[in-house]
């Protein structure tokens, strides 16, 4: 009998290939050769603490997939490639030979000087913290902060007309909601990517989630569970031109139904432009300058400004200096720096996609709204005791963070520098308390913003804490990446600036970051069972 017992167990053994028996979960059974290294030892978290709530960092507002969107040649190099990474990570042919056609990256960041466009394997010049042209979220990066103790990832589909169509190279349209549709289908791609490293369907660590019980489960596993939202300046189409919009109510249903069959669980109302919809909240210096001549090119009127009603403000609004996008013999206007406020807030149409949004239990954005615009959304949302509203990334006046928290919505921080983020956390912290939340970041990588510079501090390794899997410095191809001389290069250097975080503000911070994943699901799950 026990003979036989040992043969039955040896045969199974030998049918299990050797990669299969001896992997752990968190390691794929078959990586892509080559491809890039994680470079950080040790099981991922998973499971319940004693009160049955998850943890993890949370990840509001990243765009993996805008190497789709803007015409398709804004961004160089994808997230992944079934060719395999050197595929994935080379540079747009327009760059070559010395990243002198690299025209947005020298506009955006003045370096006039070009760049080494060679990618794979050797990224002398890019991905760098600087960069708004290259890819910075490429899948295996993504692991390595998933692995480092990321749990929630929100996916925003996004791109801007008006900056497709002013880029001279582009091979997509540039219908905003044509590239949503296809950044949708790409992030299931890469699901289906990762599965396949792992073993098959639903083995991968990369889960796209429709629900906060779904998103529960995912996180409990120790995965990744990742949200669609869009960020885009014309949802649905709604556009306005000299104050006419461009959209009905009806395109409105049409367009929320669509995109809720896709998945999307949140979205932006407005974003950059005045639309149909809502005012936005200012761009500053350089960059608002050039944000507001597209806005006239757009819409056909320039920002407005007025004094603001009350102790919220909006962002000082740019200067608009000499400018290849205004056309002859047009003058932009000079505003009144005792003027704050951008005059149009949420429009009644802008008011139906609210209620529409919360009659389809979806989470409403309030960042890029102007303070007129956010501010009626939350009397909105406060009237229907809505819980559903997320600020993820630093665009919302931060005196709305107690309504946010009274409603039980959700707030992540820009991913600044370290200490950037450690005071804005801190400044929120008594909240964080009265309320018992947690608190997120939006890295906003491949959104065309900023990224930590170099640091100083963090040593190699580090175990991330309290007690989680060992990281050490991030290699892919030829190239070492060290928070203290490259800062946020790339998404997989997140546990890194967590770290740096916690060296500035604190164990209690971290603390306070790990519970966000609770907290985002506590908001999501008051938006589903919310009732009118």
């Amino acid at each position: 009998m026990l003979l036989r017992l040992a043969l039955a167990v040896s045969l199974v053994l030998a049918s299990l290939s050797p990669a299969t028996a001896a992997t752990p979960w968190w390691e794929p059974v078959a990586r892509p050769a080559p491809d890039s290294q994680i470079n950080v030892t040790g099981e991922p978290f998973k499971g319940v603490d004693g009160q049955g709530r998850v943890r993890g960092l949370v990840d509001a507002h990243n765009h993996l997939m805008t190497n789709e969107g803007f015409g398709g040649k804004l961004i160089c190099g994808r997230p992944f490639s079934e060719k395999g990474i050197a595929d994935a990570l080379k540079d747009c042919p327009e760059h070559h030979p010395a990243g002198l056609g690299a025209i947005f990256e020298a506009i955006v960041t003045g370096d006039l000087d070009g760049h080494d466009p060679v990618g794979w394997p050797t990224f002398k010049d890019w991905p760098s913290s600087t960069t708004v042209s290259h890819q910075q979220n490429y899948y295996a990066w993504l692991e390595r902060a998933w692995r480092g103790g990321q749990r929630v990832l929100v996916q925003d589909l996004t791109s801007n007309a008006t900056l497709c169509v002013i880029h001279p190279f582009k091979d997509k349209p540039c219908d905003e909601m044509a590239s949503v549709r296809l950044q949708a289908q790409r992030t299931y791609e890469l699901q289906a990517f990762v599965d396949k490293q792992f073993g098959g369907a639903g083995k991968g660590w990369f889960r796209i989630v429709t629900s906060s019980e779904q998103a529960r489960d995912v996180i409990t596993q120790g995965k990744l569970a990742v949200v669609l939202g869009i960020e885009t300046s014309e949802l649905f189409g709604c556009r306005t031109f000299l104050d006419i919009p461009l959209c009905s109510k009806a395109d409105i249903d049409r367009g929320l139904d669509e995109v809720y069959a896709l998945g999307v669980r949140s979205a932006f109302l407005c974003h950059k432009f005045d639309n149909a919809l809502c005012g936005v909240r200012f761009d500053s210096g350089t960059q608002g300058g050039v944000i507001n001549a597209g806005q006239f090119l757009r819409t056909g009127q320039w920002w407005q400004t007025e004094v603001c009603k009350g102790p919220q403000q909006d962002n000082p609004i740019g200067t608009v200096g000499p400018n290849a996008l205004i056309p002859a013999g047009v003058v932009a206007p000079k505003y009144d720096p005792a003027k704050r406020c951008n005059v149009r807030g949420l429009t009644s149409l802008g008011e139906y996609a609210v209620q529409a949004m919360m009659r389809r239990h979806m989470m409403i954005e309030v960042d890029h709204m102007s303070v007129k615009a956010a501010g009626r959304t939350l009397d909105l949302a406060a009237q229907a005791r809505y819980p559903g509203i997320v600020s993820s990334h630093s665009w919302m006046d931060a005196q709305w963070t107690e309504e946010v928290y009274q409603l039980g919505g959700f707030i992540a921080g820009y991913e600044n520098d370290p200490g950037g983020y450690v005071a804005q956390a801190a400044a929120a912290e008594p909240l964080r308390r009265k309320y018992d939340v947690g608190i997120g970041f939006g890295s906003d990588y491949n959104g065309v913003g900023s990224h930590p510079a170099p640091q100083t501090g963090v040593t190699y390794p580090f175990r991330t804490y309290p007690d989680g899997p060992l990281v050490d410095r991030q290699r892919t191809g030829e190239r070492v990446w060290d928070i203290n001389v490259d800062g946020g290069a790339h998404i997989g250097l997140l546990p890194d600036w967590v770290e740096r975080v916690r060296q500035l503000g604190g164990d209690q911070l971290v603390r306070d970051m790990l519970s966000g994943a609770e907290s985002y699901l506590r908001t999501w799950s008051g938006t589903q069972a919310w009732t009118p």
